[in-house]
C-alpha cells in the first residue's frame, strides 16, 4: 500500500502500448490487398474486417472507462495486454473471413482498453499540462504507424508474409506488459478532486460536451479512415502508397513533439481550426495529384490531421474536466465507431467505383486475382488508378464541415472563455 506512483515508467509504458495500438494499424493497411489475394476476399468484406477493429475499440474504450474507476486501471491494462497478445496470435493463424474478423475483434478491444486507460492515466498525473502531455504521448501513435508501417514495407518486399510482419507486434506488447506488470496506478483526476459519480454521468450532457464529441466524429474519419485506406486507395497511384502512410505519420509524430509551443501560442480550438482547413487543403490535393507530387499533398494533409485527436482529448480534459474518464472515453470510442461504421461504406463505394471503371457485368475478383502482364490485370490497375482518388474527392467534405464547426467554436470560446 505504501508503494509510490513511478510517473515516468507509467508513461514510457503507456507509449509502448500505444505503439503496440497504431502498429496493428499501419500493418493492418498493408496486408489488406494480401489479404484479399490469399482469401478471396472483396474489398467490402476487407472493410467489415478492417472496420471491426474500429468496433472492439468503442466497446472496449467506453465500457473500460465506466470502469476505470471500479476496478481500477491496472487491471484493466492487463485486460488490454491479453488481449493484444491473443489477437495478434489469432491473426496469424487465421484461416478466412470469420477468424480475420474475430482476431481483429480482440485487437480493437485491446487498442481500445489502452485508450480507456492510458488518456485519464496521463491526465491524472499531469494535471496542469494535460493537452500538451497528451500530445507527447499521442506521438506514438503516429510513431507505431511510422514503425509498422516500414516493418510492413521492408518485411512485404523481402518477400516475407504477413504473418510474420503480425508477430513482430509481440515485443513491444511483451515489454510493456512486463513494465506494468506490478506498478501502482494512482486514482483517476475525477476521483481525486472529489466529483461524484452522479456528477460525472450528469456532465455528459454539456452542450459544450456534446458538441465535442459530435466533431470527433469527422476528426477521426479524416484521420483514421485516410490513414489505414490509403494503401489500398493509392496503391496504383503511386510506387510508394505505404510510403505514403510513413510520410504522414512521420510528421504528425514530429508535429506532436512540439505540441506545447503549438498549442500555448493558439490555444486548443485555434489550433483545431486550422488543422481542418489544411486537412481539407491536403485531403483535395491528394485526390487530385500523382506520382511524387502526392507526398506534398500527403505532408499538407498530415500537418492538418497530427493535432487532432490528442488537442480533442485535451479539450475536453480542460474544459469539461467533470467528465472524467469516461468523458475521455466516450469521445475516444464515438471516433472509432465513426470509422467501424464508415469504413464498410467506403469499401463498398470503391467496388462500386471499380465497377463503373471495369467492362460491363465483369467480376472484380476475377480481376483481382488477374495474373501480371495480361489485359484483365492491365484494366483492374487502370480502373484502381481512378477509383481511390474518388473516394478521396467524397471525403474532402467532412473536414469542410469540421472547418465551419471549428470556427463557430473558436468564437464562443473567444466570448465565454476570454483570456
Amino acid at each position: 500500500m505504501g508503494q509510490t506512483v513511478n510517473t515516468n515508467k507509467l508513461f514510457v509504458a503507456s507509449c509502448l502500448a500505444l505503439i503496440v495500438t497504431s502498429m496493428t494499424f499501419a500493418i493492418r493497411a498493408g496486408m489488406l490487398g494480401q489479404l484479399g489475394i490469399d482469401f478471396g476476399l472483396s474489398t467490402e468484406e476487407l472493410g467489415w474486417i478492417a472496420g471491426t477493429a474500429f468496433w472492439g475499440f468503442p466497446l472496449a474504450v467506453i465500457i473500460g472507462g465506466a470502469l476505470v474507476d471500479i476496478i481500477g486501471m491496472r487491471k484493466l491494462m492487463y485486460a488490454a495486454f491479453f488481449s493484444h497478445v491473443v489477437g495478434i496470435v489469432m491473426t496469424i493463424l487465421a484461416g478466412g473471413f470469420w477468424s480475420l474478423f474475430f482476431s481483429t475483434l480482440l485487437i480493437g478491444i485491446a487498442n481500445g482498453l489502452v485508450e480507456a486507460v492510458c488518456n485519464p492515466l496521463i491526465a491524472s498525473m499531469y494535471p496542469e499540462n494535460k493537452t500538451t502531455k497528451l500530445n507527447h504521448f499521442h506521438i506514438w501513435f503516429p510513431g507505431g504507424l511510422v514503425i509498422g508501417g516500414l516493418v510492413a514495407y521492408f518485411l512485404g518486399n523481402a518477400g516475407i508474409g504477413w504473418q510474420v510482419q503480425m508477430a513482430t507486434m509481440l515485443i513491444p506488447a511483451a515489454i510493456y506488459g512486463v513494465m506494468f506488470f506490478g506498478e501502482q496506478f494512482p486514482v483517476t483526476e475525477r476521483v481525486a478532486q472529489g466529483v461524484s459519480t452522479g456528477e460525472m454521468y450528469q456532465s455528459l450532457l454539456n452542450p459544450l460536451y456534446i458538441f465535442m464529441v459530435i466533431c470527433m466524429l469527422g476528426t477521426a474519419v479524416t484521420e483514421l479512415g485516410t490513414n489505414q485506406w490509403i494503401g489500398v486507395l493509392l496503391e496504383n497511384v503511386t510506387d510508394n502508397a505505404l510510403l505514403l502512410l510513413v510520410f504522414i505519420s512521420g510528421i504528425m509524430a514530429i508535429g506532436r513533439g512540439m505540441a506545447g509551443p503549438v498549442v500555448h501560442k493558439m490555444s486548443p480550438v485555434g489550433v483545431l481550426l486550422v488543422s481542418s482547413i489544411l486537412a481539407t487543403i491536403g485531403l483535395y490535393l491528394l485526390s487530385t495529384l500523382s506520382g511524387n507530387m502526392l507526398f506534398v499533398a500527403a505532408g499538407i494533409f498530415a500537418v492538418g490531421v497530427t493535432y487532432f485527436w490528442p488537442t480533442m482529448l485535451g479539450f475536453v480534459a480542460e474544459y469539461t474536466p467533470k467528465t472524467g474518464a469516461i468523458g475521455l472515453s466516450l469521445i475516444g470510442g464515438a471516433g472509432m465507431l465513426a470509422n467501424s461504421i464508415f469504413f464498410p461504406i467506403m469499401g463498398r463505394m470503391y467496388d462500386s467505383n471499380l465497377s463503373s471503371h471495369l467492362p460491363a457485368g465483369a467480376e472484380i475478383s476475377a480481376y483481382q486475382s488477374a495474373a501480371k502482364g495480361t489485359e484483365m490485370a492491365a484494366q483492374f490497375a487502370e480502373a484502381q488508378v481512378l477509383a481511390g482518388p474518388e473516394i478521396l474527392q467524397t471525403m474532402v467534405f467532412i473536414p469542410i464541415l469540421l472547418t465551419i464547426a471549428f470556427g463557430g467554436l473558436y468564437f464562443y470560446m473567444k466570448k465565454s472563455y476570454p483570456s
